[in-house]
């Protein structure tokens, strides 16, 4: 689903066409923090995936319980472990009332929780976890987008996450205030659109002033938009799309912005700025 300035939103179901192009002459500008304008609309770089300046960027994470910036909010938090693809797991932590959202942020193909807490112990579980077993608390998207055309089965992806699952609980060292949680798996293959994904030919570097995109949704996982394009299968991170001025433009028109290669994919042949 994309959300417009306005509140207007897209549904982005399989088959469904993506057409857009960048406003000729102009630039993408900060997006600003915390529901408010940039008060210099600053200039931001088109690679940024968080179209945001300096200053922008510090007063959002002022107030970021993923910086660990926020220690006194009163809300319950779920612990979980994010399954992404063989060998890569997350351990993270998200308010109870923002349910599996955060998961479906991050493209997590799927996820079980691990606890159930404030936040404190929330966030102190996490860290024991991180240190225990190994996991971090981020994977790239460049690896996320690697794996997805070549996912195990259900079978192979939920035992490699209930035995992390059973030696996470088997640890000591969690917080008396931290419940644990039983495994129970959440897969997010078909609400992403995985089953029988085609391996991508090239990833949207950044979009330009008077560039164009245009193609047929094949899967939405997290930020990521896989789409058939006339150069074959693009991923485009919608996040890139923020902070430049959007119009509507002719269907079938390809990708006329900067696309490199995806991790563990071949190579993508550049035509310049097409």
């Amino acid at each position: 689903m994309l959300a417009w300035e306005g509140g207007r939103r897209s549904a982005l179901p399989r088959g469904k066409g993506v057409a857009f192009g960048v406003v000729s002459g102009g630039g993408r500008t900060c997006v600003g923090a915390r529901g408010n304008a940039c008060p210099l609309r600053a200039a931001v770089s088109g690679r940024s995936t968080g179209a945001r300046c300096e200053e922008c960027a510090r007063l959002e994470r002022a107030h970021s319980v993923a910086a660990d910036t926020v220690a006194d909010d009163p809300r319950p938090y779920h612990v979980y472990l994010a399954w992404f693809g063989p060998g890569m797991v997350k351990v993270g932590i998200t308010a109870v009332g923002r349910g599996p959202a955060r998961l479906l942020e991050q493209g997590a193909v799927c996820f079980s929780w691990l606890g159930r807490g404030p936040l404190m112990a929330a966030r102190r579980t996490e860290e024991v976890l991180r240190a225990a077993l190994g996991v971090p608390d981020r994977i790239p998207y460049a690896d996320k987008r690697a794996v997805r055309s070549a996912l195990p089965g259900p079978g192979e992806r939920a035992a490699e996450l209930a035995d992390l699952h059973a030696r996470a609980r088997a640890l000591t060292g969690w917080p008396e205030s931290l419940a644990r949680l039983p495994y129970e798996l959440v897969d997010h293959t078909g609400v992403f659109g995985l089953d029988g994904l085609p391996r991508a030919d090239g990833v949207v570097g950044e979009l330009v002033a008077g560039g164009a995109v245009s193609g047929e949704v094949l899967a939405v996982a997290g930020p990521d938009l896989h789409l058939v394009t006339v150069r074959g299968v693009v991923v485009l991170d919608t996040r890139l799309m923020t902070g430049w001025e959007l119009v509507p433009s002719a269907a079938g028109g390809g990708v006329t912005v900067p696309v490199r290669e995806v991790k563990g994919a071949a190579a993508v042949t550049q035509d310049g700025l097409f």
